[in-house]
């Protein structure tokens, strides 16, 4: 794989957001990349794209904090991006344009939908119109 200076993580809270941060350090730690890391809040069509969403906000920051102590644990400075947009996959493709990022990094549940592996929305539609390599880390399949 050839060197990236800048990594896009998203994150969104879950399980995988760990193993996805851990995992972008270790690439970044070798080429001294930057690591971007972006949390999107998804404004409802109801809502003006700018609304004040106080727990979404507060939830992101958070969110935030914990995939930068991550970093921090791992000796990796990152950089920490909140925005709001109607749809998650189109932020993050934005995101990765704007900042130039060579790489997205990003953890995926295991989860089933109807008994198969279901990979949602986000994912497929970021795997479909990214510019950039896309890094997927999905979570072990759940042991009973």
């Amino acid at each position: 794989m050839k060197p990236t200076s800048r990594i896009l993580v998203p994150v969104c809270g879950n399980s995988a957001d760990r193993e996805a941060v851990e995992m972008a350090c270790r690439l970044a730690k070798g080429n001294k990349s930057e690591i971007h890391l972006l949390y999107v809040i998804q404004v409802k069509r109801s809502l003006p794209l700018d609304a004040r969403m106080e727990p979404e906000t507060q939830k992101g920051e958070t969110v935030l904090y914990a995939a930068e102590s991550i970093a921090e644990e791992l000796g990796q400075e990152v950089k920490t991006d909140l925005v709001q947009a109607r749809e998650v996959g189109p932020a993050i493709i934005e995101e990765a344009r704007e900042r130039g990022v060579e790489l997205t990094v990003m953890g995926v549940n295991y989860k089933r939908r109807f008994g198969e592996f279901d990979l949602g929305e986000v994912v497929p539609y970021v795997l479909k119109n990214a510019h950039c390599r896309i890094f997927l880390v999905r979570q072990p399949f759940p042991v009973k």
